[in-house]
């Protein structure tokens, strides 16, 4: 049997954080109990760069330990074989780490640009990729504007990937693998509103450990992952020249308008999905 990190902290009934504050990780709601969007707060000031979050995901997905660990001047991306990644930064406040994966947007334009609805904004939150849907476009990978979904080029069935929160491990009522492992509880799953409050509080109350701003809250119509931090986020690499409303609106008055497309687009694409299946399973016969 493989004991994961996960399965191991549950063999002992322990993890870091419910020993030092005796929180019981278990997610508050499961999909379908309310329309609340979910998320991970993640604290930069508490990150020490351990990346056994790379692990963790590793872990859940299937996917291979990275080879690799954060080192100054070294910019290690996500990709195929890894959906998240922590670099280490010279910052004006010394040293720090960020983790970066698939921020998942409350409205993605990853989503409105997917033909078949592959790509999919679940209700509690999580952008997933639904495998038997997609007809290998690739729109996802081009709209995304943190540059987020992975294809596996080098596949005969390739897959597209993405931090999905392990939306598997929500649906069971459980928290991500990552916020479940996390050491330091520089992780924190819960409602966006939730964090948002946390966040805030934490910044209120540390004035000198944080700059007074929420990554995410706003960025590209406001994001599943939140991050805040000491220093600014340009000093961390992220993105900041996001416009603060979704990707998507920009295009909602003209889709709307083109009402003929609306009607024989559908079938259109299904019938290309069908192809597509249809030639994917005699590469598999083959």
């Amino acid at each position: 049997m493989n004991l994961n990190r996960r399965n191991f902290l549950k063999v002992l009934g322990v993890t870091g954080v419910a020993v030092t504050t005796g929180e019981k990780l278990v997610a508050n709601t499961k999909p379908g109990e309310t329309t609340e969007l979910h998320g991970i707060l993640y604290d930069i000031s508490r990150c020490k760069g351990c990346c056994g979050c790379e692990i963790d995901c590793a872990d859940a997905n299937g996917l291979p330990y990275p080879e690799d660990g954060a080192e100054l001047g070294v910019v290690r991306k996500t990709s195929e074989i890894q959906r998240t990644v922590v670099n280490a930064k010279q910052t004006s406040k010394g040293k720090m780490f960020v983790r970066t994966q698939c921020m998942n947007c409350n409205d993605p334009a990853c989503c409105t640009a997917c033909l078949t609805e592959a790509m999919h904004k679940t209700e509690v939150g999580p952008v997933i990729w639904r495998g038997d849907k997609c007809m290998g476009c690739r729109y996802c990978m081009v709209s995304c504007p943190f540059d987020m979904p992975k294809f596996e080029y080098k596949s005969t069935n390739p897959v597209i990937q993405k931090c999905t929160m392990c939306y598997e491990l929500i649906e069971q009522g459980e928290v991500p693998n990552c916020v479940y492992n996390c050491p330091y509880d520089a992780l924190k799953y819960g409602t966006r509103r939730e964090l948002l409050s946390e966040a805030h509080k934490r910044i209120a109350e540390n004035p000198d450990v944080y700059i007074d701003q929420i990554y995410g809250e706003h960025e590209a119509g406001g994001t599943g992952w939140l991050y805040i931090s000491p220093v600014p986020f340009e000093e961390l690499g992220l993105k900041t020249n996001l416009q603060k409303s979704s990707y998507p609106a920009l295009t909602k008055g003209f889709i709307s308008s083109i009402a003929p497309v609306d009607i024989l687009l559908p079938g259109l694409l299904i019938g290309i999905h069908e192809a597509v299946k249809f030639r994917n399973q005699n590469n598999k016969e083959e």
